[in-house]
């Protein structure tokens, strides 16, 4: 959600090592369910002629396992359910499959090994009482990835956008940008919003040559800004829609001119090497909750001799993101999450709230993260995009023809109606764009009122 405040890591997640046709399930309590639902034939994964993805194995399930997914006839499970994801399975290939069964759903994620350093992931989770609509790719923000963005506990009974968008018909898919399971040695020069997309078109393309279903492209923060860039390319008449969560296109005025500035920190960041960094996000949450009294390292502003509690430094950076230092803090109009922050005589006297998104929240969803990292290339060409910068990075906002839903937060990325503007001069009607008041960045996905107040204006 390209927040910047600390510089510490967190421990690097082992990588995942792709394999020839190996499955793993997940989900306490349902891993014998699972393991019957889950037999196939064995067989290595080979790249397919049309998108390079295609696996070339084939895999079946026994009767009795598509029944512990809710799947009774075998003949039908080609279409929904854990029928349908080991067809989408097969097409993407190569990977280390595992599958995690749910009340009526059911959920694949993949690494994709294609021989680079580290895979994108892609996640989907289909209906297994309904074959799907169509389909939603959703394109988490800087940092983030499919789970900690779309697919953490939320609302009442762990609701999420993922689940949301599954419950209107839609098969979900999360691609999850290789630098989430990435070492910071991993990511170059290159890893700007170009090789991004290129990345999702390699999934869509895949998918797109088995399933023909209609299909959007849903993003929040940086993923939105993908979602815009990658429909700027597609000219298939199966996308239908762009859904846009809080993110901006070109800024105008004095705004545009602190965008430029922030491009050429990261341009120059690039020119001495250094390709991503990490916005310790995960690390101060997690802080917050194993030791909420303990002192931080960052000096407490009514006395700088003082420092900040672990609780108190967390919920100020959550609310006050546009204050902190970070080259693109200033982006969000107050913070990632809406609530109050007081200070009392003492550190351990501040008095602080979070008004949709419980810590807790917060917590779940860091605690899901990868590496954390964000390339500093996509960061460049991010504010390029801000700055109105065509020549470092160009958003051909006339080429977007399908249907653009686009909704900010009021305390995130505000009121910048902009890149909307100009995709409707250019000719596309279809845009709508709207501001939730008294949300901020991170609530529009993690509140628990989010279903009510943000997610039926995307619908």
């Amino acid at each position: 959600m390209e927040h910047q405040h600390s510089r510490g890591r967190p421990d690097q997640p082992a990588r995942a090592r792709s394999g020839p046709d190996r499955r793993v399930a997940f989900a306490g309590g349902l891993a014998g369910a699972a393991a019957l639902a889950l037999g196939v034939a064995g067989g290595a994964h080979a790249a397919g002629t049309t998108s390079g993805m295609r696996g070339a194995a084939a895999a079946t399930a026994a009767g009795a396992g598509l029944a512990a997914f809710g799947t009774l006839d075998p003949a039908r499970s080609a279409t929904k359910g854990a029928g349908l994801l080991t067809r989408i399975e097969r097409t993407l290939g190569t990977g280390t499959a595992a599958y995690q069964p749910g009340d009526g759903w059911v959920r694949l994620t993949l690494p994709l090994s294609d021989g680079g350093p580290a895979p994108v992931t892609v996640d989907v989770v289909a209906d297994t009482a309904r074959p799907p609509r169509g389909i939603a790719y959703l394109l988490p923000g800087g940092g983030l990835n499919f789970r900690a963005d779309f697919f953490t506990p939320g609302g009442p009974g762990d609701h999420n956008l993922a689940h949301e968008l599954r419950r209107q018909g839609l098969l979900v898919v999360g691609v999850t940008p290789r630098e989430d399971s990435a070492r910071a040695g991993d990511i170059t020069a290159d890893r700007g919003l170009a090789a991004h997309r290129r990345d999702l078109a390699k999934v869509v393309g895949a998918l797109d040559s088995v399933l023909r279903l209609p299909y959007q492209y849903a993003g929040h923060s940086a993923g939105a800004a993908l979602a815009l860039d990658a429909a700027s390319h597609d000219g298939s008449p199966r996308l239908q829609r762009v859904v846009v969560l809080d993110t901006t296109g070109p800024y105008t005025g004095a705004l545009a001119v602190r965008a430029a500035q922030t491009r050429d920190v990261y341009a120059g960041q690039l020119a001495r090497g250094v390709y991503a960094t990490d916005p310790g996000l995960a690390g101060l949450v997690a802080r917050a909750v194993r030791d909420p009294a303990g002192p931080s390292p960052v000096p407490w502003p009514p006395d700088p001799a003082r420092r900040f509690t672990h609780a108190g430094l967390a919920h100020f950076a959550l609310i006050r993101t546009s204050v902190l230092p970070g080259a693109a803090n200033w982006i969000y109009t107050r913070g990632h999450s809406a609530g109050s922050y007081a200070f009392g005589a003492t550190p351990a006297e501040d008095r602080f709230t979070l008004a949709h998104t419980p810590l807790a929240t917060w917590h779940a969803a860091t605690a899901a993260l990868g590496s954390g990292l964000l390339p500093t290339a996509l960061m460049r060409d991010l504010a390029a995009v801000w700055a109105g910068d065509e020549k470092t990075y160009k958003i051909d906002w006339g080429r977007i023809t399908a249907e653009v839903v686009w909704v900010n937060t009021e305390l995130g990325r505000g009121d910048h109606p902009r890149g909307a503007e100009l995709i409707r001069a250019a000719g596309n009607k279809r845009v709508g764009y709207s501001v939730v008041p008294g949300y901020g960045h991170g609530d529009a996905v993690w509140s628990a009122t989010a279903a009510k107040d943000v997610w039926s204006l995307l619908l």
